[in-house]
This record gives C-alpha cells, structure tokens and sequence, in this order.
C-alpha cells in the first residue's frame, strides 16, 4: 500500500475550495481573493489554492461556475438599474430645487411658460431614455434566467446520465466477474475429469475373446 502525502488535498479541502471560490464567482470578487480565503482556513497559500483549482477541482464544476456567472451578470444587471433610478432621482431633485431657487429669486425664466416647457421637454426625453435602459436590461435579466435555467437542467440531465453510467459499470463489472469464476470453475472441472480419466484402467479383448488389462 502506497503512503498518503502529508500535503494531499482532502475531498474536505477540494470541497471548500470549490464552494468559496463559486461564491466569489457570484458575487463579482476575484477568484485571487478565494485562494486566498481558502488559504487561510486550511493553511496553504493561495498560490497552492490556485494551482489545485485549475489543475483539478475546476473542471469537476463547469456547469457550476457557468450558473454562477450568470448570477454574477444577474446582480450587476440589478445594481445598474438601481444605479439609473438613483442617478434620476438625483437629478430630478436638483432640477427641481434650481427651479425652486430661480422662482424665488423672482427672476423672468423662473415664471416664463418657455422655461417650464424647456424642462418638461427634458424631463420627457430623460425618462423615456431611461425606460428603454430599463426594458433593455430586463430583457437581458430574462435572457440570464432563461441561460440559467437551462444549465440547470443540463447539469442535472448529466449527473443523472453519470449516475445511469455508473450503474452500469457495476453491473458489467460484476457480471465479468461472475464470468471469470464460472470458467475459473469449469477449468478446474475439465483438469479433474482429464485426471480420472488417465487413472481409469484400460483394457482389449484377444483373439480367444479375453479381456486383457493395457498398462
């Protein structure tokens, strides 16, 4: 038997490699900072961390990682969107508060109609821009959901695949098996009747008609 290195990676360790690093994945983080995360808690360097992911761990999780960028792309779909509103909002109060500042100033722009038709002009072209901005980006939210819904389902159309492979190959193995002590049994069977059949004594009639026994 073979000893187990004192440095080998646990399935524990390949495990907790993966979960943190498909974390940081969703999460828009770099997967630098996961070897380093990882390092930490299992006490190797991020450089080692690096090195097992891409050699080993990461092409057991490639239908994982794909879900995980999508989720990725999901969120800073959602943050930009957010960001818009904010930005608007911002905008409209700043906008509004000018205005504000110009009527009581009680300048001639702040009470003539050009002024507030100039500003609901802009106002109108602003939000329709940004309702498109938004139909686009919730378009693009269900295109993700959509690519993600799919790699689901492959990802579990091929586990299940593997594990109809699997048990298949147990079968097969133990049906080879069960063949090779059958003509391991009828080997040891035909050595056994050759053998009684050599120890059987043999014998010829003469011409009186006696039996004689051959040696």
């Amino acid at each position: 038997m073979s000893a187990v290195r004192q440095d080998a990676w646990s399935p524990e360790d390949d495990l907790m490699l993966a979960e943190v690093t498909l974390r940081h994945i969703r999460e828009g983080s770099t997967q630098l900072l996961a070897f380093e995360e990882v390092g930490e808690r299992i006490g190797r360097t991020a450089a080692a961390c690096g090195f097992r992911w891409n050699s080993c761990v990461r092409k057991k999780y490639d239908a994982a990682i794909q879900i995980a960028k999508a989720q990725r792309q999901k969120r800073s779909s959602r943050k930009a969107v957010g960001a818009a509103l904010d930005a608007e909002r911002t905008a409209s109060v700043a906008a509004l508060e000018a205005d504000a500042g110009r009527y009581e100033n009680g300048t001639e722009e702040s009470v003539s109609f050009d002024g507030i038709i100039r500003f609901l002009r802009q106002w109108k072209g602003t939000q329709t821009e940004l309702t498109r901005q938004i139909r686009q980006l919730e378009k693009e939210l269900r295109e993700k959901d959509e690519e993600l819904a799919r790699l689901r389902e492959e990802n579990e159309r091929l586990s299940s695949e593997v594990n109809h492979v699997q048990t298949d190959y147990r079968t097969v193995n133990d049906d080879y098996k069960a063949l090779i002590q059958i003509m391991d049994r009828a080997r040891k069977m035909a050595f056994l009747v050759e053998d009684e059949e050599e120890l059987k004594s043999r014998f010829k009639m003469d011409a009186n008609g006696n039996l004689e026994r051959i040696e």
